[in-house]
């Protein structure tokens, strides 16, 4: 059983440049994982800055690959934090993160990570991707701050995936696919592609 929601890319072309990491999510404790997070992502932003050469003499070229940095920086550690934070940890199921650099008509950068899920976890991450999809995402946002205002443990907030998309304007989709040897648990794609 594959589910796909929003804006979801099957058949990413191979003739291009991409990178691929992969993390055990239980060979570390999580507070340590939440550093090593900051420092991957902040790898994949200085790795994918080196494919727009800029002059320093350019403000403006300067100016363009800050903002690309930040917002691959953002949405690199937002993936990586939830991949880590909801993976299911019982089946030691590896997390992969990764980073295309698609040149069509426009350039688009395409981030994702995949994870396990228990099938709980994974129906309550559906019923907030349909919100997700079919709400103004704007008001979604005031609304989930409202939440985690009043639930300091809210460990769902979706905050980070809004600010993806309000933000940053991405698109972002999902695939939810059976894990072969695991029927207690799912494996998630999340994917954000950012148009430059």
């Amino acid at each position: 059983m594959t589910q796909i929601f929003g804006d979801f890319r099957e058949n990413i072309p191979e003739d291009h440049e991409f990178l691929i990491l992969g993390f055990s999510p239980s060979s570390i404790p999580i507070q340590q994982r939440w550093r090593n997070n900051g420092l991957s992502a902040d790898f994949v932003a200085d790795y994918l800055i080196a494919f727009f050469p800029g002059s320093d003499d350019d403000p403006q070229t300067q100016a363009r690959q800050a903002e690309i940095k930040s917002a691959v920086n953002f949405i690199a550690n937002e993936l990586l934090e939830n991949a880590m934070k909801f993976s299911n940890e019982q089946i030691h199921y590896p997390i992969k993160f990764g980073l295309h650099l698609l040149e069509e008509t426009k350039v688009t950068v395409l981030l994702l990570t995949t994870n396990s899920l228990s099938i709980s976890q994974s129906e309550n991450f559906i019923s907030f991707i349909d919100e997700f999809i079919h709400s103004d995402s704007q008001e979604l946002y005031i609304q989930q701050l409202e939440k985690s205002a009043e639930d300091e443990n809210n460990m769902t907030s979706g905050l980070g995936l809004l600010t993806m998309k309000n933000d940053y304007l991405a698109n972002l989709g999902w695939k939810f696919e059976k894990i072969p040897q695991n029927a207690d648990s799912l494996a998630v794609t999340t994917m954000v592609q950012l148009t430059i």
